[in-house]
C-alpha cells in the first residue's frame, strides 16, 4: 500500500518540475514587458546609437545640408497593345555642395531610368506595391550612375499612366 502512495506523489512531482520552467517564463516575460512598458528601459537602446553619435552628427560640415535636384519629367509609351503612356518625375536629394556635378550627369541618370522602365511589363503597374519597387530600383541606377556623388534618396513626385 504504501509503494501504491509512493507512486501517487511521483508524478505530482513531475508535473511540478514541468511547471516550474513555465512559470517562470511567464513572470521573467511579464517583468520585462512591464519594464519596458513603464519606460524603465527601452529594448532599441541597446541597438541606437548613443549620446556620442548624435554629438558627432551635429558636428558636420555646412555642405552636408539638404539638396534637391530636379530630373527632367520622363514620358514614356509602354511596351505591348495598350499603348499607355508613362508620365514620371522624379527628384534627387543630395548634399548642397553636390549639385552642379549632379546636374552635369543627369542624362546618365535619364539613360539608366528609361533603360528600367522601358523593360517594365505594363501590367506590372496594375499590381500593389509596384511604386515602392519602381522607386527602389530608380534609385539604385541614379546611384549606379552617380558613383562617386552622394544620392541620399529618390522622390517620385509624379507618377501617372495614361
Amino acid at each position: 500500500m504504501q509503494a501504491e502512495a509512493a507512486q501517487a506523489v511521483e508524478p505530482a512531482k513531475g508535473r511540478k518540475r514541468l511547471l516550474l520552467p513555465l512559470i517562470a517564463t511567464v513572470v521573467l516575460a511579464g517583468a520585462g514587458f512591464g519594464s519596458t512598458f513603464m519606460d524603465f528601459w527601452s529594448p532599441l537602446a541597446l541597438i541606437a546609437p548613443g549620446p556620442e553619435a548624435a554629438a558627432k552628427k551635429e558636428e558636420e560640415p555646412a555642405d552636408r545640408a539638404v539638396a534637391f535636384v530636379a530630373v527632367p519629367p520622363i514620358e514614356l509609351t509602354l511596351a505591348g497593345g495598350s499603348h499607355s503612356v508613362l508620365g514620371l518625375a522624379t527628384v534627387i536629394e543630395t548634399e548642397a555642395g553636390a549639385v552642379e556635378a549632379i546636374t552635369a550627369l543627369l542624362p546618365r541618370v535619364l539613360d539608366g531610368f528609361n533603360g528600367f522602365l522601358s523593360g517594365v511589363d505594363p501590367l506590372a503597374f496594375d499590381k500593389r506595391g509596384v511604386l515602392d519597387i519602381i522607386k527602389y530600383e530608380l534609385t539604385a541606377r541614379a546611384r549606379e550612375a552617380l558613383p562617386d556623388l552622394p544620392v541620399t534618396d529618390l522622390l517620385i513626385t509624379e507618377f501617372r499612366l495614361k
